[in-house]
């Protein structure tokens, strides 16, 4: 059964790479578990999505390969999780719902025995009859005691499982709303997130800001020196955001190199402010090759802000502020443009 295990595998993993290789993939460890969960045949929304993906010849980039990972492979590991806290929970109850019934037995085998002995104890009895009476309910009481003892004990233990299943669960949940990559918010949180401050702010008329960033050549920065390279600048820029932003805001990976930071009771003035701190953060970094030690250079980010008016919407929201961040990519990249730079008149680079 072993063997046929891992020969399985081994086929799996041949037929994950030699797709890969057809539509050109880098092979990855993130996207080699793409595919090899794909061959795998063990998520339907990742094969469905992949099939059509393919039918249609459109081309497999690191934006898409990202959404697959965020939407159906983080879906599909999520699946499993549950399933598997379901049954170990399902387990855990049935154990349970025994103990307590074979508690019932015994609680009323024990109430019988009262009963007998009450009745009996009503007429004139030897001493020798009262000793034989005290001793068959000394017995009986200790026989409960016992059994009442091993049921505490395994509540105790189920109560403990419970408890570990709870926190599997919350892990589970952190990690559906994680970015495996860059450990920041993915986009499934950032659209829960965004939704509630947009509720929140037009509830109490607070202030809202929306920050849009994007790092800039990043395609050829990743063409020139390779994937992993490129996934250390993703970290490092997710990082950078992280460390200029306070508790409340949300620092997510919007999708491919494109990131978001929800910043709640925050002025548009402010909000540019922080997303210069960011740029300039970003931009006094120096990039070093991890494998060979080589000096990269350093890496510029564009930044587009908004913020929250009263007819808002979270769509129309992320909008305004992707709008500011295609303006500063035309206007040269390395700068913060928001909606009053708009509003006033522009003149693209060549």
């Amino acid at each position: 059964m072993q063997d046929f295990q891992q020969e399985r595998e081994q086929a799996l993993a041949k037929t994950a790479l030699a797709l890969m290789g057809e539509l050109g993939v880098a092979p990855t460890p993130d996207n080699f578990e793409l595919f090899y969960t794909y061959a795998s045949g063990s998520s339907l929304s990742l094969g469905q999505t992949i099939d059509e993906i393919i039918s249609a010849r459109r081309p497999f980039t690191s934006d898409v390969l990202d959404r697959l990972r965020q939407t159906c492979l983080s879906s599909a590991r999520t699946t499993q999780a549950l399933d598997n806290a379901s049954q170990q929970a399902s387990a855990t109850l049935s154990a349970v719902l025994e103990k307590l019934e074979i508690a019932g037995r015994d609680a009323g085998d024990y109430g019988r025995t009262l009963s007998r002995a009450s009745g009996e104890l009503g007429g004139q009895r030897s001493p020798a009859e009262l000793r034989t009476f005290v001793d068959t309910l000394i017995a009986a009481t200790h026989t409960m005691e016992n059994r009442t003892a091993t049921l505490e004990a395994e509540l105790q233990r189920s109560s403990q499982q419970v408890s570990m299943l709870k926190s599997q669960l919350d892990d589970v949940r952190k990690e559906s709303l994680t970015d495996g990559l860059t450990a920041i918010a993915n986009r499934k949180a950032f659209d829960t997130e965004l939704l509630a401050a947009v509720a929140e702010a037009h509830e109490t008329n607070d202030a809202l800001a929306l920050l849009m960033l994007d790092i800039d050549n990043f395609k050829k920065f990743n063409d020139t020196w390779g994937h992993q390279t490129g996934d250390q600048v993703l970290r490092l820029v997710a990082q950078c955001m992280s460390e200029n932003v306070k508790g409340r805001d949300t620092v997510a990976r919007f999708g491919g190199e494109e990131f978001a930071i929800v910043l709640r009771r925050t002025s548009l003035d402010n909000a540019v402010t922080i997303a210069d701190q960011i740029r300039s953060y970003v931009e006094s970094k120096r990039l070093v090759k991890k494998s060979s030690g080589d000096v990269l250079g350093t890496i510029t980010i564009s930044i587009g802000a908004a913020r929250l008016w009263p007819d808002d919407t979270p769509a129309s929201l992320v909008q305004r502020a992707d709008e500011c961040l295609y303006r500063a990519k035309r206007t040269g990249r390395n700068r913060v443009v928001c909606e009053a730079d708009i509003a006033a008149p522009q003149i693209d680079a060549a």
